[in-house]
């Protein structure tokens, strides 16, 4: 069955994947600069995706939630 998580829960997921992937103290910078900069996600998605075809990215998801089972 599939539900939906509350926000609480989507917080604390995401923090705990930053720091398992970034460490506590680096996670705390990237949290510390989000707050500092202005940012804009939709501006930094069209940025950051500029160059991946829609083909590559599902490529990179499938591959992702193969090594990544929930």
């Amino acid at each position: 069955m599939n539900t939906v998580q509350t926000t609480a829960t989507i917080m604390n997921d995401g923090i705990n994947h930053l720091i398992d992937r970034l460490g506590v103290v680096e996670t705390e910078i990237f949290i510390s600069q989000l707050a500092k900069e202005p940012f804009d996600y939709t501006k930094w998605q069209r940025k950051h995706y500029a160059n991946i075809s829609v083909s590559e990215l599902n490529k990179k998801a499938v591959e992702f939630a193969k090594n990544n089972p929930r």
